[in-house]
C-alpha cells in the first residue's frame, strides 16, 4: 500500500523565502524611483481607485487600517498622496497629487522592467502557473479569519 505523499518543510517559510526574494527583485529597479514596491503598489491603488476612503482602500489593499495608516504617512509627507476631507465632517479621502501620478507612471515603468525580467528568468509558463496557483489558493484561504487557519 502507498504511503501519502506529504509536503516536507513549512508552507509559511517557504513563501516567505520566496516573497523576500521577489520583493528584493521588484525592490532593487522600483527603488530607482525612490519608492519601495508597497509604496507603488499604494499609489497605484490610490490613482485606481482615488479619492478613495482609507476603509475601501484597505479592503481593496488586503491590509488593516493601521498599516494603511502608517504606509500613508510617508506617501503624503512626500507630496505623492493627499488625505482630504469627505463629504461629510468624519470622513477623510485618500487622494493623488499630480507628483503622485507622475511617481507612480514612473515606477510603473520600471515595474514592467522588473516583471520582464521575472518573466524571462523563471519562464513565462511558470509564471502563469503561479499566477494561477496563487489566485486559487487565494481563493480556497478567502473565507477564513485573519489569524484562524490553524485546525
Amino acid at each position: 500500500m502507498d504511503t501519502p505523499v506529504k509536503p516536507q518543510g513549512c508552507t509559511n517559510m517557504k513563501l516567505r523565502q520566496l516573497m523576500r526574494r521577489v520583493a528584493q527583485h521588484y525592490d532593487a529597479e522600483v527603488g530607482k524611483t525612490g519608492l519601495r514596491g508597497t509604496q507603488y503598489s499604494l499609489l497605484s491603488y490610490v490613482v485606481k481607485l482615488g479619492p478613495v476612503r482609507p476603509v475601501d482602500l484597505a479592503r481593496a489593499m488586503k491590509v488593516d487600517a493601521s498599516t494603511l495608516t502608517r504606509n500613508l504617512r510617508p506617501m503624503i509627507d512626500g507630496g505623492w498622496l493627499t488625505l482630504d476631507a469627505g463629504p461629510d465632517a468624519r470622513s477623510r479621502l485618500v487622494n493623488a497629487t499630480r507628483a503622485g501620478r507622475d511617481k507612480r507612471q514612473e515606477a510603473q515603468r520600471r515595474w514592467r522592467v522588473a516583471q520582464e525580467a521575472l518573466n524571462e528568468r523563471l519562464g513565462l509558463r511558470r509564471v502563469l502557473a503561479l499566477h494561477e496557483l496563487l489566485d486559487e489558493c487565494q481563493e480556497l484561504l478567502s473565507d477564513v479569519p485573519q489569524g484562524e487557519l490553524h485546525e
